[in-house]
């Protein structure tokens, strides 16, 4: 029964952190989105193209319009990759909202086009809608999230795995 529940919970959860659309995110008055829209810049890519590097100031919100890319990071003494992003995936919330360096390297794996909403754009368009600031602010709890629980998930596998290994051992 408390397993039940616990995968209860843990749906609920991955609802609420569920990945939004990006024209919720981007919901704001005609005036904002006609700011957005004439400021956004259609980058084409091929596969192995660096859309950007780790450490780099960002230059602003990046949106998957085709193809598929490789996030990938350097940590101490380690290269890890951090997973896929698709069509219609915002990226670099925190970058772009927080410190402005990326925080890893995104690689093309295919070929495709990524849409950049220059920083300076997304800056105007906080100070004349300060509600779309937050919208993003929420996207980024939720993306958090989504990694926890995914973080949650891989190790509770791991100590499935090893808890069956030990019991058949």
């Amino acid at each position: 029964m408390q397993a039940g529940v616990q995968a209860a919970v843990m749906s609920e959860r991955r609802d609420a952190a569920a990945a939004r659309p990006i024209s919720e995110l981007l919901a704001c008055p005609p005036a904002i989105g006609n700011l957005l829209n004439a400021s956004a810049e259609c980058i084409a890519f091929e596969a192995g193209d660096v859309i950007f590097h780790q450490n780099d100031l960002c230059q602003g919100l990046y949106v998957v319009v085709a193809g598929q890319l490789m996030r990938k990071a350097s940590r101490i003494d380690a290269r890890l990759t951090l997973g896929t992003v698709r069509a219609g995936e915002v990226v670099e919330l925190a970058a772009m909202l927080g410190d402005v360096r990326h925080t890893y390297t995104l690689v093309a794996q295919t070929n495709g086009t990524i849409m950049r909403l220059p920083k300076e754009a997304l800056h105007r368009a906080f100070q004349s809608y300060p509600p779309l600031r937050m919208q993003l602010l929420e996207e980024l709890a939720r993306e958090v999230s989504r990694a926890y629980a995914l973080c949650c998930a891989t190790r509770l596998a791991g100590v499935r795995r090893r808890s069956s290994n030990t019991a058949i051992g």
